[in-house]
């Protein structure tokens, strides 16, 4: 009866490790997540002229990504093209999958959907703590801030 307990528990591991695997690597591009190709993709850029007045959009995005979260990988910012333009956080789908810390400087695509939310001042300072941020950097965030986020479902990595 213990062997088959520890027969079913082993099995059960590889499963569940062999089930979950986050990371494909295909050729020189890498994705996580959901599988992501750069067809029909928009820039960051054209994403702030669709949003407009709406709430959210599920839509493909390109764009170079600025920082990471640099405890886990579970966040990151792109910035636009144009200069002046605000960061977007994008999270990742229920937390399902981790980005690379060294990935600043490179352009992804992110498929998922953008939405205007509003970060509260927890939230934001957790965001600076995790970016590597100084105590007094942190200490300086007062106001929540509204701003454009996005959930990926998944990314591709493209250079």
């Amino acid at each position: 009866m213990l062997k088959n307990l520890i027969f079913g528990f082993a099995a059960t591991a590889l499963f569940y490790c062999c089930g979950n695997a986050q990371t494909q690597q295909s050729g020189d591009n890498k994705h996580f997540g959901s599988a992501v190709t750069a067809d029909g993709a928009i820039s960051y850029d054209e994403l702030i002229k669709q949003m407009g007045d709406a709430d959210s959009l599920a839509i493909k995005v390109t764009g170079t990504v600025s920082e990471v979260c640099q405890k886990k990988g579970c966040w990151m910012t792109l910035v636009a093209d144009q200069p002046g333009q605000p960061e977007m956080r994008v999270t990742f789908k229920d937390y399902a999958f981790f980005m690379p810390k060294d990935l600043s400087g490179k352009h992804v695509v992110v498929d998922g959907f953008a939405y205007v939310d509003v970060t509260p001042v927890d939230v934001l300072r957790h965001y600076a703590e995790d970016a590597g941020k100084s105590k007094e950097e942190i200490e300086q965030i007062t106001e929540p801030k509204r701003e454009m986020a996005y959930e990926a479902a998944g990314v591709l990595i493209v250079d």
